[in-house]
């Protein structure tokens, strides 16, 4: 693992998680959630922002994802937040519009250290598989709400539900990737705050 790279350990009585997540990396996955649906979001997510990603999740999906999905955005904001360190030198801020065949995605985001989600998405189907679409939403919080970033995400439209949420993820990874670019010209935090 390069040196943006973090590993962050949650353990509840619902759910065992490890993640493990490079910044600098090519675009690997290695996942083991047994939630088939959100292995997927995340390999898009890693491929589209090149970074390398491990977890691995044992929760009570005999009940339903929603533990398992919680738990996982809340380690891998988590993560993101440790691996930037006092965040010098990065671009800080970053979008992407994704077409996903019928359906376009658009995610704005900052590194600003001040949690926000500003969710504007509606999926047609409840579910996709066995996946309850509604854990889109709380994944997107709790990611947000751990990395401490302003996190916009905006499904413009589309028709198929899947194509809905695929758009959005490969957005995150892209957006994110701009984000937390070095940029060779800034040398300190940039925030005129002199922190972020």
């Amino acid at each position: 693992m390069g040196n943006r790279s973090a590993k962050i350990h949650r353990e509840t009585k619902e759910t065992r998680i490890r993640v493990w997540l490079d910044l600098d990396g090519t675009g690997k996955a290695q996942l083991k959630t047994g939630v088939p649906f959100l292995e997927h979001m995340l390999d898009l997510f890693c491929k589209h922002g090149l970074f390398d990603l491990q977890v691995e999740a044992d929760g009570d999906i005999e009940v339903d994802d929603h533990h398992t999905v919680e738990d996982v955005a809340i380690c891998l904001g988590q993560a993101i937040r440790e691996a930037l360190g006092d965040k010098t030198g990065i671009r800080r801020y970053g979008q992407a519009w994704i077409p996903m065949d019928e359906s376009l995605g658009q995610v704005v985001l900052d590194l600003s250290n001040r949690p926000h989600l500003e969710f504007r998405a509606d999926f047609p189907a409840q579910q996709v598989g066995r996946f309850d679409t509604e854990l889109v939403h709380e994944f997107f919080w709790k990611l947000a709400l751990e990395a401490r970033m302003n996190l916009h995400v905006i499904l413009h439209y589309g028709g198929n539900t899947h194509h809905r949420i695929e758009a959005l993820f490969k957005a995150l990874g892209r957006a994110l990737d701009e984000a937390v670019a070095i940029d060779p010209r800034v040398t300190t935090v940039p925030s005129s705050k002199g922190v972020l």
